[in-house]
């Protein structure tokens, strides 16, 4: 029995199971080497042409790293791995034609024509399944209890080194604080109470794919390190600036920031606006702005979900504004 087997599964819990998925931060994130060794040397001892790390997000199965296949996701209904996480052991399919659930897959009928399949779940520390580390063959095989036990021993260190991303705290790119720092913040704010209640801004950049598309990711990149660069400068005592994905910010007040969070916002954005970017030709740059209070009894999703839900009030009011949930 492995140490995945020992977190206790939480196989009926979609919500808390997709959450725990999202505040890993590494959908959509490049290759690393970690993963890119731990598939290479599955690859190589199983002797499979197709090994993967995959994450099964809400509506696509996402590959962390692939080796012997040139994709990066597949919808959720074909992926094999979607049953992998309803099961709290290893999923082992030996000749996907003869299984009434896979058999008439597009993935078997078709490319890549799949035949066998060994997927171990990756479970976190507190139970969620997030996805699998799975061995693919193009023709039947059978595999033992041995070969379980060990693609086991492989998932809990993927495991691993996913949760060691989260451990950092700080986001590469702008040396703003990263979205773990963010969730943690939330939590602080949340559970220190106090007669001013804190607050919460979020921001993206307007029409950032324009930028890139212009001028290149180099130049995106910058845009994007010259707002933490502006968050940095305006930052208040008591508060944490965030980048949270893309080109998307937040800044977490507390109770005791001694600014109001309207005021704060507004100073982002006219200083966003009046940035003066020679890597982008002078083009001015605007950001538009959701802000919610914390309000008494009030989770930590229900605070974002507010601030979420103004800052798409401001983008449908023609951007470069700011809107109070």
């Amino acid at each position: 029995m492995t140490a995945s087997y020992l977190k206790r599964p939480k196989t009926n819990d979609e919500f808390g199971r997709q959450r725990a998925l999202d505040e890993l931060d590494i959908l959509d994130t490049p290759k690393e080497e970690e993963f890119e060794r731990i598939t290479t040397l599955v690859k190589s001892i199983f002797g499979s042409p197709v090994v993967a790390v995959t994450l099964i997000d809400r509506h696509r199965q996402w590959f962390k790293s692939l080796q012997g296949l040139e994709v990066e996701e597949t919808s959720r209904d074909v992926a094999f791995c979607d049953h992998t996480i309803r099961e709290d052991r290893c999923l082992k399919v030996e000749d996907a034609t003869q299984d009434v659930r896979f058999k008439d897959n597009p993935v078997v009928t078709g490319e890549p024509y799949i035949r066998a399949y060994l997927g171990a779940p990756l479970v976190t520390s507190d139970g969620y399944l997030l996805g699998a580390l799975c061995v693919i063959d193009f023709a039947p095989r059978q595999f033992s209890t041995q070969d379980e036990n060990i693609l086991s021993s492989f998932a809990d260190m993927v495991v691993s080194e996913m949760e060691l991303r989260r451990v950092a705290s700080v986001d590469e790119l702008t040396r703003l604080s990263n979205r773990r720092v963010f969730n943690d913040s939330l939590s602080h704010i949340i559970a220190e109470g106090g007669e001013e209640p804190g607050a919460l801004i979020i921001f993206d950049i307007d029409h950032f794919k324009k930028i890139n598309d212009a001028f290149g990711h180099s130049a995106g990149d910058f845009v994007l390190q010259a707002v933490a660069s502006i968050m940095k400068r305006t930052q208040p005592t008591d508060s944490v600036s965030c980048r949270i994905g893309g080109e998307e910010f937040a800044v977490v007040l507390s109770s005791d920031a001694g600014i109001d969070a309207l005021d704060l916002a507004e100073k982002l954005r006219a200083s966003i606006e009046s940035a003066n970017l020679v890597e982008i030709d002078g083009r001015q740059i605007t950001a538009s702005f959701g802000v919610a209070r914390l309000r008494q009894h009030q989770s930590r999703q229900d605070l974002i979900d507010a601030a979420d839900a103004a800052l798409y009030q401001a983008k449908k009011a023609g951007r470069n504004t700011i809107v109070s949930a």
